[in-house]
């Protein structure tokens, strides 16, 4: 008997632990590919596509790197569950003005397949929503702070606002100019003209 409890022990904790690797592998793959989303934002506000630039090593820590992207993601997840919860505590709790205000589509069997794919489509607009407010809100950050100076091997100095790197690439605006700068080429630099 020991022996039977053991191994259903055994089991229990074997589909727990894979349970939670699954969900911490969608979570940090979810957190990545929200982390690709603001990062596009904020360099597309000066006309850079970091496609272009990066790798998908650049990506895997982008959601770390700013605290406002965790923050923003944070904020969508919670809205965007309590906005179900307050849906399903609705249905539940007045079933008859649910099915008034849904025109009685709740009824159908579709519905509830319905339900959750608007509800993904508003986690996702609301996210792309937020991700562009954070670019815009990262280029007046980026305009308000101080010039730096990039020094190259043969004492050339180009000055300007870094608007952000990658693994190979700095980023900066010079003025109106924007200018992608190889860090490990003989290439000087890149024009990116809006």
């Amino acid at each position: 008997m020991n022996r039977k409890k053991e191994g259903i022990i055994k089991n229990t904790y074997e589909i727990v632990i894979k349970e939670i690797q699954t969900i911490i592998s969608i979570a940090y793959a979810l957190a990545v590919g929200i982390g690709m989303l603001f990062n596009f934002q904020k360099f597309s506000e000066f006309g850079i596509n970091i496609f272009d630039y990066a790798d998908v090593f650049d990506f895997l820590i982008v959601p770390f790197s700013d605290i406002k992207i965790l923050l923003f993601t944070i904020i969508t997840l919670t809205l965007s569950f309590l906005f179900f919860r307050f849906d399903l505590i609705w249905m539940k709790k007045f079933p008859k003005l649910y099915s008034k205000i849904n025109i009685g589509l709740d009824k159908k069997k579709w519905y509830t397949s319905f339900r959750y794919i608007f509800f993904a489509f508003i986690f996702l607009y609301y996210l792309y929503l937020l991700a562009d407010k954070y670019g815009k809100i990262s280029k007046e950050q980026i305009l308000n702070e101080p010039s730096i100076e990039i020094r190259f091997s043969d004492n050339e100095i180009k000055t300007g606002k870094m608007i952000g790197k990658t693994k190979d690439v700095i980023f900066l605006l010079n003025g109106e100019k924007t200018e992608a700068i190889p860090i490990t080429s003989l290439v000087k630099g890149i024009e990116i003209i809006k």
